[in-house]
């Protein structure tokens, strides 16, 4: 057995015992406590950390909800939403990545998530923000999220704002959200132990497993876990050799986004007791050119003068079309009437101006015509409110014409844009590991960006998919680990 397994015959005697063992106090782990302890299990929770919060915390907190005629939100404000059109939305988001049975599911049931967050008394204004911002700093708590405006996805779905962002929070909803959640935690009685973490799964020879190997002030415990585990720890961002193995690509120019404890070790433990792991290669990868909103009517170029995405689209969808380019050479040309500084974005300059676009491309060192072919067929066409060659909607299509022109710099390598790690274990809707075979692995159970869930490519993600995801399929993973006896 690995050092990350420990056979159930070594062990001599349990120092602890409980139904139900957690490991990670971000979104997925608190949301996963409430359900199990509201199913009647004994519950203890680790965080490895000296107080719970996780990746959620950090985050703006926004969760990617709809369907079922609408969230109550949603409604309040005059939209709605089929769990169909919800559901068509997100398979066409994730394409061969979607797991439609999770899809499914989370479809079912995220209206009804929304009202269970609100109960627990997380607060969220009935207001809808209209303009094109990361998030809505109106104090307002909807606001379109993602890539639900533009095509190919207006071809599957109708347009409806699904970014639930608590009230008057900012980029600070994450303190909002989990601050409220924890609380709800401690009053349920959940055995919350804090600069604790999980660093083996105790397993049976059947492959069950039975527990896990606690470590806390220098000292390992064993604590039994009657029902199951559930591993919430979060993703493998922060782990380098992870990172180098499976996302090679981005490791020279990203900036690791995550809390410092989504070093993978609860993916590492899954693997360790025959689950599988998928998507490892897929991250989120942000190249937030917006707002402001005038950004959106410029063009990205790469090194070949050649454009690659439609630049109306999510910021994540941008930053996979960048990540697949020749070189991290990114440019964005624009002229004098659109142009600004990107607010969020830090890196950027200016890489060539001129008063025609030949001046412009002979200063950046272009392919010679690239860049105004580019332009003259973008021009004509939007001109025309057309875009057929990226389909970007009319709204932002103007042709840019008006001298002085810029080409900015959005060089990959000095924007360092935030990527955090979207793979990891294969879990079924409910939470069970699964095996390669995708048989469950008895008494394990993963949520959370320790597990493969909704979101599984920058290409389609949203803001609020992972928030949205966590919570949503940790309650499921608590749940059924607190009905589920590990012996069944």
């Amino acid at each position: 057995m690995t050092s990350q397994i420990r056979a159930l015959d070594a062990i001599e005697r349990f120092d602890v015992e409980t139904d139900v063992l957690i490991a990670g106090l971000g979104g997925a782990g608190a949301c996963a406590a409430i359900e199990a302890r509201r199913a009647g299990a004994e519950v203890i929770v680790l965080e490895r950390a000296s107080a719970g919060g996780g990746s959620t915390m950090m985050s703006a907190c926004e969760m990617y909800l709809g369907g079922s005629g609408g969230t109550t939100l949603q409604r309040a404000l005059g939209f709605s939403d089929t769990t169909e059109n919800f559901r068509r939305y997100l398979m066409a988001a994730f394409g061969d990545h979607a797991d439609e049975a999770k899809v499914r599911l989370f479809t079912e049931g995220a209206a009804e998530h929304f009202d269970w967050m609100e109960a627990l008394g997380v607060p969220y204004k009935r207001g809808f923000f209209p303009g094109r911002d990361v998030v809505a700093l109106t104090g307002d708590s909807l606001q379109y999220t993602g890539n639900e405006q533009t095509l190919p996805f207006l071809a599957h779905a109708e347009a409806v704002p699904r970014g639930h962002l608590p009230a008057d929070s900012g980029h600070r909803g994450g303190v909002t959200l989990m601050t409220t959640v924890i609380k709800r935690v401690e009053e349920s009685g959940a055995d919350v132990r804090c600069d604790s973490r999980l660093v083996a799964l105790i397993q049976d020879r059947h492959g069950v497993v039975r527990g896990g190997v606690v470590r806390s002030d220098g000292r390992d415990t064993t604590v039994r876990a009657r029902r199951g585990v559930v591993l919430t720890t979060g993703g493998f961002i922060m782990n380098e050799t992870m990172t180098r193995e499976h996302i090679p690509e981005l490791e020279p120019v990203c900036t690791r986004h995550g809390n410092p404890n989504d070093n993978g070790d609860g993916i590492l433990m899954g693997q360790a007791a025959g689950g599988n792991t998928i998507h490892m290669g897929e991250a989120f990868i942000s190249i937030c050119h917006y707002p402001p909103e005038s950004l959106t009517f410029g063009i990205f170029v790469n090194e070949d003068g050649q454009r690659f995405v439609n630049e109306d689209a999510y910021l994540a969808r941008v930053g996979h079309y960048a990540a697949q380019q020749p070189s991290p050479r990114i440019y964005m040309f624009i002229d004098e009437p659109h142009y600004a500084r990107p607010k969020y974005v830090v890196g950027t300059r200016v890489a060539a101006t001129g008063e025609t676009v030949a001046e412009v491309e002979t200063e950046a060192g272009l392919p010679e015509g690239a860049l105004q072919r580019t332009v003259a067929r973008y021009n004509e066409h939007a001109a025309a409110g057309r875009d057929p060659d990226f389909e970007k909607a009319p709204r932002w299509l103007a042709p840019l014409t008006k001298p002085p022109f810029a080409l900015v710099s959005y060089d990959l390598r000095h924007i360092k844009p935030a990527v955090f790690t979207l793979g990891g274990l294969d879990t079924l809707p409910t939470g069970e590991v699964l095996s390669a075979g995708r048989v469950p692995i008895g008494g394990l159970y993963a949520a959370g960006r320790a597990a493969a869930g909704i979101p599984r490519t920058s290409k389609g993600y949203a803001s609020g998919m992972s928030v949205a995801d966590a919570t949503f399929f940790g309650r499921q993973a608590g749940r059924t680990a607190a009905t589920t006896r590990a012996e069944d």
